[in-house]
Order: C-alpha cells, then sequence, then structure tokens
C-alpha cells in the first residue's frame, strides 16, 4: 500500500475510544497487521504477539486487535524514563519516536497532578505494561504508515460506574483520563453507562496528537475504519476513523493553539536567551518579546510562547522555573497555516532547498523562500554574501517555474 502524501486522520468517538480499538481502526483502514508487525518489531520489547480478526457487532462489521501476553504475572511498574529509553534504544522512525515519547510524557502529567507527586517519581501501573506500551506505540507506528501527518477528534462521551486498577477502585472516568482531557480542554458529553469508554491510553494519544477537537475539517474521504472495544454496552461498541487527504492542494489547515504570555520587569536580560532556548527546546512553535510598560511605568516586556496544545504543560513549567515572573496568563487560539512543500534547486555553490506554498492545480506558487540554514551554510563555507547566496537559490527557482509553464502540457 502506498503512504505517499499528506494524510488527515478524523477519530469519531461515537462509542469512546482506547489504544486497542485504536490499533484496529487503523488495521481497519488499509493497514496490513504484517507492517505493523515489523514496524513493532523495532521495538527492544517482547512477551507478547498481535492478532487481527474480522468481526461484526450488532450487524456492523469492524477489526478487533488483541495484544497477547506470553509471559503471565503483573506487569512490571515503569517509570517515565524506562518506556523513554526503551523508545530511544528502538530503531523506530525519528517521528514515531517523537509522537510515542509526547504521549508517555502526558499520561505521567496526567498521573503526576493525579496522585500528587513528580513525573520522573510516577509509577506507570495498567499503562507501563507490555500491552499498553504496544497500543501506543503501535498506534503511533500505525498513523506513520498510514501516512497520516494530522489528526482530529471528535468529542468525547465520558462513561460512569467504577473499575479496578492498581490503586483499588476507582471511580470512572478514570481520574487519569479526566486529567488528561482537562489539560487538552478537550469537549465531552455525558453519557448513562457503567462501562468505561475512555481509557487513559486512548484520552493520551488523542490529547497529545490532535490538531483540533470538534468536527472534521474539509477533506476527502478515501478510507473508513472500524476498530472493536472489548465491552458489550449494548449497541456496537467501535472507535471509527476516517482517513483522506486535503480537499484542495492549497487548502488552509486549522489546528488549535495555546499562547502564553507574562509580564516581566525583574528578569536579568542575560537570562532571557536562554529562557527562549529552552522554550523552543521545549516544543514552542515560536517566542518573542515586546517592549511594554508596566505600572509606575516601569518598563518591562511581556513574554509570548506559540503553543502546541500537547507541549503546554511542559512549556508552563519552563516559564516558572526559568523566569522570575508569579503568573502567567493562557489564551487558547486558532492557527491557520497553509499547506508547505519543499523542492531543492542547484546553485554554483552547491544545493539549496526552497520552501513554498503551493498555489493549486497549473499556479504558481503563493510564496516561496530559500531555506536559511541551507544559504547560511554555504555562506560560512565560501565567504560568499548570504544575500547573494539567497538571490541566486531562488533566482533558480523562478527559473524551474518558467520552464514548467513553457513546456506543453501531458498528450500535446
Amino acid at each position: 500500500m502506498s503512504t505517499k502524501g499528506s494524510k488527515i486522520a478524523y477519530f469519531d468517538c461515537f462509542s469512546g475510544i482506547s489504544g486497542d480499538m485504536t490499533l484496529g481502526a487503523l488495521l481497519d483502514c488499509g493497514l496490513e497487521l504484517a507492517q505493523l508487525q515489523e514496524m513493532l518489531a523495532r521495538l527492544p520489547l517482547g512477551g507478547y504477539r498481535l492478532e487481527a480478526a474480522r468481526v461484526s457487532r450488532y450487524s456492523l462489521a469492524g477489526t478487533d486487535l488483541q495484544v497477547i501476553l506470553e509471559e503471565e504475572g503483573p506487569p512490571p511498574h515503569r517509570h517515565l524514563s524506562d518506556i523513554e529509553a526503551l523508545i530511544d534504544n528502538s530503531t523506530l522512525p525519528g517521528a514515531v519516536k517523537e509522537k510515542s515519547r509526547a504521549v508517555f510524557t502526558r499520561l505521567a502529567e496526567a498521573e503526576a497532578a493525579v496522585h500528587g507527586t513528580t513525573i520522573d517519581e510516577v509509577h506507570f501501573h495498567e499503562v507501563g505494561a507490555v500491552d499498553a506500551i504496544v497500543d501506543i506505540v503501535g498506534s503511533v507506528a500505525a498513523m506513520h504508515l498510514l501516512g497520516i501527518e494530522r489528526l482530529y477528534c471528535s468529542p468525547l462521551p465520558l462513561g460512569g460506574g467504577s473499575v479496578t486498577a492498581a490503586h483499588g477502585l476507582l471511580p470512572l472516568p478514570a481520574p487519569a483520563t479526566l486529567r488528561l482531557l482537562q489539560q487538552r480542554r478537550a469537549p465531552v458529553y455525558g453519557r448513562e453507562t457503567d462501562h468505561e469508554l475512555v481509557t487513559p491510553t486512548g484520552a493520551a494519544i488523542v490529547t497529545a496528537l490532535a490538531a483540533g477537537f470538534g468536527a472534521p475539517p474539509p477533506f476527502h474521504l478515501e478510507q473508513v475504519g472500524y476498530g472493536s472495544g472489548k465491552l458489550d454496552p449494548g449497541y456496537a461498541n467501535y472507535l471509527r476513523i476516517f482517513v483522506g487527504t486535503p480537499r484542495t492542494p492549497h487548502a488552509l489547515q486549522q489546528e488549535s493553539m495555546q499562547i502564553i504570555e507574562a509580564n516581566i520587569d525583574d528578569l536579568n536580560p542575560e537570562i532571557s536567551g536562554y529562557l527562549m532556548e529552552q522554550l523552543f527546546a521545549g516544543g514552542a512553535w515560536d517566542v518573542f518579546f515586546t517592549p511594554v510598560q508596566m505600572k509606575k511605568n516601569r518598563p518591562a516586556v511581556k513574554l509570548t510562547v506559540l503553543a502546541p496544545p500537547q507541549h503546554l504543560s511542559n512549556l508552563v513549567e519552563i516559564v516558572f522555573q526559568e523566569s522570575s515572573t508569579m503568573g502567567l496568563r493562557v489564551l487558547e487560539a486558532q492557527k491557520y497555516v497553509q499547506p508547505r512543500e519543499t523542492v531543492t534547486v542547484t546553485t554554483e555553490w552547491g544545493p539549496v532547498r526552497i520552501k513554498l506554498a503551493p498555489g493549486g492545480a497549473g499556479a504558481e506558487p503563493r510564496h516561496f523562500a530559500a531555506e536559511y540554514e541551507d544559504c547560511a551554510k554555504i555562506a560560512r563555507q565560501t565567504g560568499v554574501p548570504l544575500k547573494k547566496v539567497f538571490r541566486s537559490a531562488e533566482r533558480s527557482f523562478a527559473r524551474q517555474l518558467e520552464q514548467a509553464e513553457a513546456e506543453p502540457p501531458p498528450g500535446k
């Protein structure tokens, strides 16, 4: 199967979400089990096997995925560092490693908040077991194999009742699940049932990876997959996933964004640069300082951090740890982004990447610019002025556009 192109997935959680439901639905979208097994074999983790079967729940067909443990006994109590080491020591693709770590970090933050401890001290119980690790890493790997780059999620139904966990009897939704949904401000609604509809694993996947919650964005629908749950709530218990491509090549992409702000008037300016470095390392999209006048006409700076929702908690902690502010503001916003492509042109000093925003079929790009790092590298190595390298790269790209326009269309 082909994985080319940037695809969108929409998680329709009409009956909730769990790790195995996610894997089952992604397999039902056309992913072959052998591909998933080959990818998971890159993770240094044994003691399990995967079984997938076609099932029918209340006359609706789907895929049931089970992680069969080959070793009996209670699961080990892993820390976040143990799971991160497991992922880092694998040969998984970089994007799969990064997103898998993000899911487990969000889980650790939720567990730490619920139990009143730190993320380094959290013992993963159920979610540190082999099957939960396979569910999370497998779901991220499956989306990678399907070419899914952006994930959106429906509002989530809250179940009820209670469940017996490692810490004893817990109310449903589980405290960690609620914390995950609270941190992301995910839209939820009630449903009268005594079943767990959203598990901590399922909540961690969507709160860490979803670009937004609510209605699906415009896209061309290509696949629909149904992943079966294990409980029988009296109706077809599935997670439904839609997969497709953006409706037009130049369609704007919308995603949620958090804006962190703090007015600071007593921070050593030398520390500001380090603060910015740490925020970018922590996942910020952008960081900037704006001169402001505070009360008593004191000069100060306003720190602004544009943050992906999945990194909000970590970035807030960095602001408090590395700056002198005693408080900050968090604003929720929507970000619209033009699709981007990258092509490479040849200059007299070597190749340079060109970033561009496509203009649609047959149209010129809306915008294009030479990649700074490529141009700067050439300037440092050759002594050629940076602006000259920029001009040369962009002229080369402009010539390519002119040649493409001059070529007759296929079949002429």
